[in-house]
């Protein structure tokens, strides 16, 4: 009886710790297809008032990062 509590402890301890990392992690946007102009802005929080990062993907293929990445993000895509 012991063994089955503490292996039920064991077990929920690691759920919550996998859920924990996983929802820490910060949203990735799609990417970007071949051939395409791709603009991702990141925002610190749901309001969208306040940009804090972005990355911004040339027809050419030149990538452009700046500030930080959050979950809260727009992502836009058009055709070169």
């Amino acid at each position: 009886m012991l063994r089955r509590t503490l292996l039920a402890a064991t077990v929920s301890t690691a759920l919550t710790l996998v859920t924990v990392t996983v929802a820490s992690a910060p949203a990735q946007a799609r990417p970007c297809r071949i051939d395409h102009f791709c603009d991702t802005v990141y925002y610190s929080d749901s309001s969208h008032t306040s940009a804090v990062g972005g990355k911004r993907e040339d027809c050419d293929g030149t990538v452009q990062t700046w500030g930080r990445r959050t979950g809260y993000l727009t992502f836009s895509e058009v055709p070169c």
